[in-house]
């Protein structure tokens, strides 16, 4: 039962942490929905007012009702330096309305202050992998076309009993002027007032599909061979739609200010038919990053430390860190430059050091560019390979050397009857790991809160246990008689309690290395380079396998003291780095304070240049300390 209650604590603190910032997720939904009221006015405004009169009583008062919707819902928005300047442009759409202004004008207004929303308060506007239009073709089909009509004319079955009418999705001249980020955002949450109901309850990747798919309805055939035909021939287009994220962001309408309308209409109609001509970009978050780090330090220049620090933070966790293994991969010593200047800018922050934080600042823009350079280079299938090989080798090697330890330390105490607790919980720490790539892949996007915290708890928890058993063997390998201590003592201190922990034990540390694993890997994955890293994956567990087998054969020569001695050392020293890795990833996510020291970072030993996790780390070797020289004296007295 102790045990169940240890890792029942220990499960509820790491569910718990993942709430820490449930208000910042709120708030990116209350986002989306303000910049969908906004682009929903932009579109529809000119079927309620033409030439300065009321076209359509019933448009105009939705104009009107969306217009001060938006306005209400920006006044509650987290205060940030641009608010004000958000709601003196809501409130001047509202005026604009009030007069009837023309619908060009109108327009321009509630585009720009969408584009300037989502600049103070940045959401990511794509879908996290290239959308299947066939799968979107199909889910449109049997969810849409009742009331949109097959082909998107809005005479569905269902079309004529409906009031107001289905827009119909085939219109060109309305629908050059919506993106496909707003059509998603139509489906997730429905329009109010309308028939138009919200498909939440299809997948994120799903919704994405169906909005892809509708946003093509619009152009023909001929639109979208025109379309290829100038991707393919003027190469000097490709930088109107970088990435993804820019394609699912973008109208028509909005291109043709950079481009002929015939092209924009014809890259539009390509590109949104095959968006996997476009690689799906890792550094789409980036901008996120570079734009709450400006309004940080805007924050600060007014001396709202509190909106600064949130905004840090932000930065870390909602643009830097989705990236994070990605970078790493592809070159870690970037990663880890910017992973200490984000904690160096947030302690400026939290000590109120304006100069500092602005220097910082200015460096970590630069840093976060040279991050989307290396992000945005194409995968060759070598730097794959070796990604995928060396990312299960930096989190395998930790988890073996715990697990080895524990099957070499029972079959050395001959109870081979406990070995299946320590088995069972690898095998379903690793069965954990298939579950959290499935969920990390098909049903929610895991938030880097969620992830430092599971990982921090995980290796806090591990470092105790550890620190524990390390302990007790070193007590262990200075008795004498060991051969009557295994057969005398060891059945009766290995109960079911103890065999119950070391299956805790085998299992939290093998899954919070598969947890850090997979979600590398999530990020590594795209159509094309599945086959090298999956070739990595292999090598690495046959390496990982050889390990295994070299260190159990190494430790069953040698002398059962001189096994126990050398196990404790192992262990202690383990607890140790899991202590520092423990206290970084609590710092990541603002649960704990991280005042930079200047000591050099080694990532392999848990040295992170902070106070607090060498402070950590300091308190286990004095717990060490203490207990060997305890340990020693005890022996002496009883020798």
């Amino acid at each position: 039962m102790q045990v169940i209650r240890v890792f029942l604590v220990w499960f509820c603190l790491v569910v718990s942490a993942t709430t820490l910032h449930a208000e910042q997720l709120s708030t990116v939904e209350q986002t989306k929905q303000i910049w969908q009221l906004l682009d929903y006015l932009a579109v529809d405004y000119a079927k309620s007012v033409k030439e300065g009169a009321i076209a359509s009583q019933s448009e105009y008062a939705e104009m009107q009702e969306f217009a001060h919707a938006a306005r209400q819902q920006l006044a509650v928005l987290p205060t940030t330096p641009q608010q004000v300047a958000l709601l003196s442009d809501a409130d001047a759409l509202r005026q604009s309305i009030a007069q009837k202004a023309p619908s060009d004008r109108v327009g321009d207004q509630a585009h720009r202050l969408a584009a300037a929303l989502l600049m103070a308060y940045p959401v990511p506007v794509s879908p996290l992998k290239t959308p299947d239009l066939r799968q979107g073709a199909a889910l449109y089909q049997s969810n849409c076309a009742a009331c949109h009509g097959v082909s998107g004319h809005a005479d569905g079955p269902l079309a004529s009993s409906l009031n107001p009418q289905p827009i119909a999705l085939a219109d060109h001249a309305r629908a050059r002027e919506r993106s496909v980020f707003a059509l998603q955002q139509i489906v997730t949450r429905g329009v109010e007032g309308t028939s138009m109901a919200s498909f939440a309850k299809l997948t994120e990747d799903e919704r994405w599909a169906v909005a892809y798919f509708a946003s093509t309805l619009s152009y023909s055939d001929a639109d979208r061979q025109a379309g290829a035909k100038l991707w393919a021939e003027r190469p000097e287009l490709h930088a109107a739609f970088p990435t993804l994220a820019k394609l699912s962001e973008s109208s028509e309408s909005a291109l043709t200010k950079a481009v002929d309308a015939d092209v924009a209409r014809g890259l539009t109609a390509y590109l949104r038919s095959a968006p996997g001509t476009l690689a799906q970009s890792n550094a789409d978050t980036l901008p996120i990053a570079m734009t709450k780090l400006k309004a940080s330090v805007a924050a600060l220049e007014t001396g709202d430390m509190a909106a600064a620090a949130r905004l840090g933070l932000s930065a870390y966790l909602d643009g830097f860190e989705p990236v994070e293994p990605a970078l790493a991969a592809k070159n870690n010593a970037l990663f880890s430059e910017i992973e200490k200047t984000m904690g160096d800018y947030r302690h400026a922050v939290s000590t109120n050091n304006l100069a500092q934080a602005r220097a910082t600042a200015t460096r970590l823009q630069g840093l976060l560019s040279d991050a989307q350079g290396a992000l945005d280079s194409s995968n060759d299938p070598l730097s794959t390979f070796i990604g995928a090989l060396t990312i299960l080798l930096r989190e395998g090697v930790e988890a073996l050397l715990v697990v080895v330890a524990m099957l070499a330390f029972l079959k050395k105490a001959g109870r081979q009857d406990v070995l299946p607790y320590v088995h069972a919980g690898w095998i379903a720490a690793l069965a954990g790991g298939a579950l959290t790539w499935a969920v990390a892949t098909y049903l929610v996007d895991l938030s880097g809160a969620s992830r430092e915290m599971t990982e921090g708890f995980s290796a806090i928890f591990a470092a105790v246990v550890l620190l524990a058993v390390g302990i007790w063997m070193h007590q262990k390998s200075l008795a004498g008689r060991w051969q009557a201590y295994v057969k005398d003592k060891l059945s009766s201190a290995l109960n079911k309690r103890s065999a119950a922990m070391l299956f805790l034990l085998s299992f939290v540390t093998v899954y919070r290395e598969v947890f850090e694993t997979v979600l590398f890997y999530v990020a590594l994955w795209t159509e094309h380079n599945g086959v090298y890293l999956l070739a990595g994956l292999g090598t690495g567990i046959v390496i990982l396998a050889v390990i295994a087998v070299l260190l159990l054969r190494s430790s069953a020569k040698l002398p059962i003291s001189q096994f126990f001695a050398y196990s404790s050392a192992l262990v202690a020293v383990l607890a140790v780095i899991l202590a520092g890795k423990g206290v970084a990833a609590l710092q990541k996510v603002g649960f704990l304070d991280m005042t930079p020291v200047a000591v050099p970072r080694v990532e392999v030993l848990g040295i992170y240049p902070t106070a607090q996790t060498l402070a950590a780390q300091v308190v286990i070797l004095a717990i060490i300390a203490v207990s060997i020289r305890y340990n020693l004296r005890s022996q002496n007295r009883r020798g």
